[in-house]
């Protein structure tokens, strides 16, 4: 295994068990087996190990999100996002550890804002088009409890973690008495666009640069904060 790798593999076991804030770059490199004149030589900072754990997980789950976001219909999308989002969470249980030992990362990390806006589309996905509060409502209670169970349960057989959700999911939706065939398709037939052409994704980057904001780019081109973000790749 490559030094660099070594180091993530190091990182992500002794944030989930210390925290973040508590491991030292000192402490890390004593972990690897490196001087931390070593470690500097491949991380120069302990926000940047941070940003190269999460941002795997992150990277997936915008993906996911985009497929599901051009489904065929409302129910469609609405269970791709739902057992893509769980799916992503399972492969990066132990990340999602990590995060979850020290919240306020999810706060302050610089993948903060990425996090946000994919946990929003994941909810405006769940709730399908034209939903009222109390879908949206519901939406987000399934939403977040397709990440908690796989951090509360980290020990326990992903199959088998898996399947439980998901019906956990089924039986929120059946008791907010939403159809799993109603709705209308977002998304290629209807909605926003989860995707953006090489060029538009090549003026999204420019206006990034003379400073505009992610929403502001995102509104310009009718897609979701967390397309702007999984282009971008901030």
């Amino acid at each position: 295994m490559m030094t660099s790798q070594r180091i993530l593999e190091a990182a992500r076991a002794l944030f989930a068990v210390r925290g973040y804030r508590a491991t030292s770059m000192q402490a890390l490199a004593d972990e690897v087996g490196i001087t931390k004149a070593a470690l500097y030589y491949h991380f120069d900072s302990k926000e940047e190990i941070l940003r190269q754990l999460t941002l795997p997980l992150l990277d997936e789950l915008e993906e996911v999100l985009a497929q599901a976001e051009s489904g065929d219909g409302a129910n469609d999308v609405r269970w791709r996002a739902i057992e893509g989002y769980v799916d992503v969470h399972l492969r990066h249980r132990h990340t999602l550890t990590m995060l979850a030992r020290d919240m306020t990362l999810l706060v302050q990390a610089p993948v903060a804002d990425r996090f946000r806006a994919a946990i929003a589309l994941a909810n405006e996905l769940v709730a399908g088009p034209g939903s009222g509060l109390a879908q949206r409502v519901r939406a987000a209670q399934i939403v977040a409890g397709l990440a908690d169970p796989v951090v509360l349960f980290q020990n326990e057989p992903a199959g088998r973690l898996r399947e439980l959700i998901i019906d956990g999911a089924k039986a929120l939706l059946g008791e907010a008495g939403v159809s799993r065939a109603e709705g209308i398709a977002r998304g290629r037939s209807g909605g926003r666009r989860a995707k953006l052409s090489a060029e538009q994704v090549g003026h999204a980057r420019s206006l990034h640069a003379s400073g505009h904001g992610v929403e502001d780019i995102a509104a310009r081109f009718g897609v979701s904060r967390a397309t702007i973000y999984r282009h971008l790749k901030i």
